[in-house]
């Protein structure tokens, strides 16, 4: 499945605690990823490690090829059942998706049912009811194309603003109308319709939440891939290839630093095009080629795109509204699922200066703390020196 799973979650605490009842888990693997959203029973430290808990149990058997079934009863037979309200200490969801085929499988146990849109609009799920151990499990299946979004949340979501006089409650009806709306303004990816959910939620509790809420999205779409030319090639002879990938390279093509533009700019038979606009205090100006979609300078660029990819916790719409060098990097950094860095490993003296901090002396350990940076944010990062 040559698509990218875009997964976003967030959570509201009950008011006053400190903890969340619920968890969400996500792994990946080359051939499936899956995600399980866990509601532990009431909220606060008891809820989060009931809900810890059979997230991991759950993510643990499903990675190691342990039938949903048996996966299933293991969790179940591992919860203990409240003996005032009859009902299990946790509830799940699971959503198991395979990358070849793009097959889903839905399994939900006392959660509100997963939400399925197609092309922005809300489709009805095939789905299925069974008893495992004595529960009543759903299990819906479908393939996952590009532009289809699921939609995973805990009860909090659904109770919002239930019981106030001006509202009778956010309920299922009201959430699918709202995500087709923020499909019809064009807000497509899992973070902005995950983001805009959670903030309905929490207007509608009205300052005080009532239980813990929590929204999971799964967005299918076309993979965005970054390839960072950074550095001159420790030969000359290498120039001409490494160029040449560069330009092939199927995605947004970066390159940062003013020899290796020039190396650029030389094969491509162009001058450097400087954008004086773009030129701030302490960061160089951008540059402009025909077949490159940022070109930057070097070293200190890339540590002030490290410093705001920090600043703003690796969320992109957090990035300043300026279009100064180290801002677009960053914006382009975060924008991508995979990146891919080509990285010339030709010594440039003057930031090997002792003097200097080390983010600005070795260009090589620059690029894998924000390779570091970019993996813990779930992105696919490669690298490869030249």
């Amino acid at each position: 499945m040559d698509t990218f799973l875009d997964i976003y979650d967030r959570s509201l605490n009950k008011t006053g605690e400190e903890l969340s009842g619920d968890k969400v888990k996500v792994y990946q693997s080359e051939n499936k990823t899956i995600v399980v959203l866990s509601d532990g029973l009431g909220s606060g430290v008891k809820a989060n490690i009931l809900a810890t808990l059979t997230a991991e149990i759950i993510v643990t058997m499903l990675r190691a090829d342990v039938d949903l079934k048996e996966v299933i009863a293991t969790v179940i037979g591992t919860l203990p059942i409240c003996k005032v309200r009859k009902i299990a200490y946790a509830t799940f969801t699971i959503v198991e998706i395979d990358h070849q085929s793009g097959g889903y499988k839905i399994i939900n146990f006392d959660n509100p049912p997963a939400l399925y849109f197609q092309r922005g609009k809300n489709a009805p799920l095939n789905t299925t009811s069974e008893s495992i151990s004595g529960k009543d499990i759903s299990l819906s299946q479908g393939v996952l194309a590009r532009g289809d979004f699921l939609g995973l949340m805990s009860d909090g979501v659904v109770h919002a603003g239930l019981g106030v006089v001006y509202n009778f409650g956010w309920g299922r009806s009201a959430i699918v109308q709202y995500i087709e709306g923020l499909f019809a303004r064009a807000a497509y990816g899992a973070r902005p319709v995950v983001q805009e959910i959670i903030r309905k939620t929490g207007a509608l509790y009205g300052g005080a939440v009532g239980d813990d809420a929590t929204f999971v999205g799964i967005y299918a779409r076309e993979k965005h891939k970054l390839m960072v030319f950074t550095g001159p090639p420790i030969g000359e002879n290498l120039d001409a290839a490494c160029v040449a990938r560069l330009l092939a390279f199927d995605g947004r093509k970066a390159v940062c630093g003013g020899t290796t533009g020039t190396i650029v700019a030389a094969y491509l038979g162009e001058a450097i095009h400087a954008d004086l606009g773009s030129l701030r205090e302490d960061i160089p100006p951008i540059g402009h080629l025909s077949q490159v979609d940022l070109l930057t300078e070097g070293i200190i660029t890339m540590s002030k795109a490290f410093d705001q990819m920090n600043a703003c916790h690796g969320d992109v719409s957090r990035l300043p509204n300026d279009a100064n060098g180290a801002v677009l990097l960053a914006r382009e950094l975060l924008g991508a699922d995979t990146i891919f860095f080509l990285v010339g490993q030709k010594i440039n003296e003057f930031y090997q200066n002792p003097l200097l901090p080390r983010s600005l002396s070795i260009r090589k350990y620059l690029v894998e703390e924000i390779a570091k940076f970019l993996r813990d944010h779930k992105k696919v990062v490669k690298i490869e020196y030249c």
